[in-house]
């Protein structure tokens, strides 16, 4: 489950949210990665989309995209967005079984607490099609912390992500690391994985 106090921050500043990552991304490669990675037309999910930016960035290349978030502010942006249908669910409400091609959960799970992590791997492998593939954003590091702005955050090694992806049955292909500053002003060190169900 995510964290209530998160999901009211994101709730009050949803507007500013979506102002300070449009520009981040639009140049973002990771969706391009993501997107080449779907057929043609296949159908995917935006696991904690925000206000929708890659979300419709998928529409636009021509996927059939389902997107989902525990704010309800993020999902009333998201849903305006063209070629995208959005909806209001938390993590443990993914009941799908093989039916994406594709699942992006960038920089969402990072909000549930740790011991909730193999549960929502586990949903995301059944509900990928055989040989869909995930891409997870994670902070990385190690513990768990709030940021300035009340924010709840795990943090996450390769190794550990690695076990738990494993775990789900859940095959890890690529790796990308890099650093970024978010909506709190901090640098931060982050690595995503892209994985094969």
């Amino acid at each position: 489950m995510s964290d209530d106090r998160t999901l009211g921050l994101y709730n009050r500043q949803s507007a500013e949210y979506a102002a300070k990552v449009e520009d981040e991304a639009a140049r973002d490669p990771m969706i391009e990665r993501f997107i080449a990675a779907c057929p043609k037309g296949g159908r995917v999910l935006d696991l904690g989309c925000g206000p929708g930016h890659f979300a419709e960035r998928m529409a636009t290349a021509g996927l059939r995209v389902e997107a989902t978030d525990a704010a309800r502010a993020m999902v009333d942006l998201a849903a305006r967005r063209p070629g995208v249908s959005a909806r209001l669910a938390r993590f443990e409400d993914l009941d799908a079984q093989d039916a994406y091609d594709g699942i992006w959960a960038y920089f969402s799970l990072l909000h549930a607490p740790r011991a909730d992590l193999p549960g929502h791997l586990g949903r995301i492998a059944r509900a990928l099609k055989p040989g869909g593939i995930l891409f997870l954003g994670m902070k990385h590091g190690q513990d768990s912390k709030r940021d300035r702005l009340d924010r709840y955050y795990e943090y996450y090694e390769d190794e550990e992500l690695t076990r738990h992806l494993s775990a789900a049955g859940l095959r890890p292909a690529d790796t990308w690391r890099g650093t970024a500053e978010g909506m709190a002003g901090d640098p931060e060190d982050w690595i995503v994985i892209a994985a094969h169900g």
